[in-house]
This record gives C-alpha cells, structure tokens and sequence, in this order.
C-alpha cells in the first residue's frame, strides 16, 4: 500500500530459522566443515565442565608437587628470598618469580595448601580459560575439522590429569601462552610480549616459544622496532625478579634459569629406549640443542602463519628436547592438531592424523614408558616434522587474514 509500512511475505524465513534449516541440511557435515567450528568448541567446552567436576570428585587426588609448592613459597613469606635456601620436599626451587607470586595467592586461597579440593577447583577453572584460548585460536584459523577439537579437550586422560588431580605449575604457564598468542593474532604485539614474559616467568619452557617469536617480531618490526618489545620483556623478568636479585643474583639466575639442570632416567617420556649412560651425556644434550637449531631455522623459513611458526617453534624444541617428563605434554598437547593439519603433505588422510594423535596420547599415558613407547613417540614427532618441513615457503598471499602478521595496535 503506497506510504504505509511494507509487511514481510509470510513465506520469507526469519534469519535464525534460515540458519537452523541450514544446519539441518548440513548436520552430516557439521563435524567436518570448519565454518562450525565455533557450534562444536561450544557444545565440547560445556561440556567439559562436568567432567572436571566428575573427575575432581570422583579420581582420587595424586600428590606429586603442590606440597614442595607450597614449602617453597611458605619459604618466602618467612622471609627468605636467597633462591639457593628455598626448597620443598622434592627439591630445591627452579622456577622464575612469577611462580611464587601465583602459588603465593593459591597458598592462601586455599588455607596455606591444605584445601587440596579447592586448589582442584581453580586448576578446572584454569583448564576450561586454557580451552577457551585455545578454542579461539583454531576458530580464527579454521584449517582443522571441528570433529578433531574431541580429541583436543575430552580424550585425554593425562591433560585432566596433568590440570585438576596433580595441580602442576605448567598448565598455569600454557595458559598465559595461549593468551599471548591470541593478542598476537588479533595485532596486540606489545602487549602479548607483556603476557608472554609473565608465562615465562612461571615456567622456562615458555622459552621454546622464543625463536619463533623473535623471527616473527623481526619480520614484521625490523631489528630497531623489535629492541623495545624484547626490552619489556626482560624488564618484566627484572622488575618480578627484584627482591630475590637484590639478595643473591647469582643464586636467582642460575636456579630460575638452569638451562643445564639434569633429568633422571627412570621419569623419561621420550629417551626410554636410550641406555642410561648415553641420556646422562652432555654430548647427546649439545647434539639436540644443535639438532633443535637447525630444524628451527629451516622450518621456520618454510611457514608464514603467526600460529604455525609460534607452534611450530615450540614443537621442534619438544622433538629434541633433553627429557621429557609426564606433566610435560601439556606444553604442546592443544598445539599438534595444528601443526598435523597445517603441514605440507595434503594427502595425509585425517585418519592418519586421528592415529598419529591417539598413538601420542597412548605414549604419555604408558607409566613407567617403555622402549616401544618412546619409539613410537619418536616415530610420530619425525612425520609431523617431515610434514612440516615440506610446508610451502614463504607467501605473500596468506590463506586467511587471521593468519597474517598486522601491525601492533598499540602503537
């Protein structure tokens, strides 16, 4: 009717009804189209809630580290901040600073550690913000089959474990990685060094991250705007590390930062099959570190994905890392469907991928690891490696926009 309001035809579907009727059609391939990434994340993350508090109430607590936790950090609110006096039941402290700031609040949040069940608690709750980061990632890139995100979150035995019944300090350090890496795809470089710093600040490992980061600060920085970034980051190590650098430097530097600290054989992942003598050698430990070097800088070269090069960074380091102890697959875990989807052989079949994954898990779960154990740990770190060594080079035409290094909104 002219100068009235045009009414919708009746048989004009409203958008939300558009969408489920889509979704209707699609259901068979809801579980591999990428463009449902974010209904399946959803779906898997709520769901997990009930299982950490299934397995928080229903697994029996294990104690492994949180007592020589809290001896260490109970070490410091008496007073002593000489690194080489704090020690636990397990040994002497061998964590950045950031460590004992965290397990400080954790010690009086949960009645000076003696209310294990509660500490359980805030490690779901660290586990399910670790999910979410981590969820993100893989939405804002979609190069993996949301049906693979089951085996990221509700399959694993020992990543529950290793969060809600052992209350180690890596999860705490993984998550504030993930977080940097999201303000690092979303363009926030500043401050995701800020955040990456505080990760390493509660745990070394985070440093595996570093050659990927630096490669990717220089690329899109130059050396002279990249000083200022590593600049924060070392002025966080300083500023937290202050009152223990005031009392011992020496002491601090070379607790919090032992990059020659020797593992024991018996809580070996990887280098079961190895004699004893041979894993005890600083030969064998000069040989990876230069091994780890060199697979760096060429796949590093072969990749232009802010998230592919960070992972990739990592995993090298974990491929030829000098031991690898149990709570440890949580430095990479959330990270190899990445890296298996992301690689350069296309004719992978996902079956494959899905059996390189549950071979992994299986290795982690095998206590005490044996020599076929470690082998087809071994054996599934060479073709991931292989696939990403086959990568495509360099490209000045990204797959995705997420995927591209954006200037630093923060200046």
């Amino acid at each position: 009717m002219a100068g009235g309001v045009r009414r919708k035809s009746p048989g004009s579907p409203s958008p939300l009804w558009g969408k489920l009727n889509t979704l209707w059609h699609d259901k068979h391939l809801v579980l591999f189209k990428t463009e449902y990434t974010l209904l399946v994340v959803s779906v898997l993350w709520c769901l997990e809630i009930g299982i950490n508090v299934w397995v928080i109430r229903k697994v029996a607590y294990t104690e492994i580290d949180w007592k020589a936790y809290m001896d260490e950090v109970e070490g410091v609110i008496n007073g002593t901040y000489d690194y080489t006096q704090l020690k636990g039941d397990t040994g002497p402290l061998v964590y950045p600073a950031g460590f004992v700031y965290i397990f400080m609040a954790l010690y009086y949040i949960t009645s000076h550690g003696v209310n294990i069940r509660l500490g359980q608690y805030i490690f779901a709750v660290f586990y399910l913000i670790t999910l979410l980061l981590v969820f993100r990632i893989y939405y804002r890139t979609k190069k993996v089959p949301p049906y693979v995100f089951f085996f990221v979150c509700c399959a694993s035995y020992r990543i529950h474990s290793i969060f809600v019944l052992r209350l180690f300090n890596d999860p705490v350090a993984m998550m504030l990685l993930f977080a940097a890496v999201n303000l690092f795809i979303d363009g926030y470089w500043t401050l995701g060094c800020g955040i990456y710093s505080l990760a390493v600040s509660v745990k070394m490992n985070v440093l595996l991250f570093a050659p990927g980061l630096l490669f990717l600060l220089l690329l899109e920085f130059g050396l002279m705007r990249t000083i200022p970034k590593l600049s924060l980051c070392a002025g966080i190590q300083i500023l937290l590390g202050l009152p223990f650098l005031l009392e011992n430097p020496v002491g601090y530097v070379s607790r919090a930062f032992d990059l020659g600290r020797q593992f024991m054989f018996k809580w070996t992942v990887n280098w079961r099959f190895l004699p004893e003598w041979l894993f005890l050698n600083r030969y064998f430990h000069l040989l990876l570190l230069k091994l780890w070097l060199c697979q760096g800088q060429c796949c590093l070269n072969r990749t232009s994905q802010v998230v592919l090069i960070l992972f990739t960074s990592n995993f090298i380091g974990m491929c030829f890392s000098r031991s690898l102890h149990y709570q440890f697959y949580v430095w990479y875990f959330h990270t190899l469907p990445y890296l298996l989807w992301s690689g350069g052989v296309k004719k992978l079949a996902h079956l494959l991928r899905v059996l390189i994954l549950g071979l992994i898990e299986l290795s982690w779960n095998t206590y005490p690891s044996t020599n076929s154990s470690s082998a087809a740990l071994h054996v599934c770190h060479l073709i991931i490696l292989l696939c990403l060594w086959l990568a495509p080079p360099l490209s000045s035409h990204p797959e995705t926009q997420e995927d591209t290094p954006v200037k630093d909104k923060r200046q």
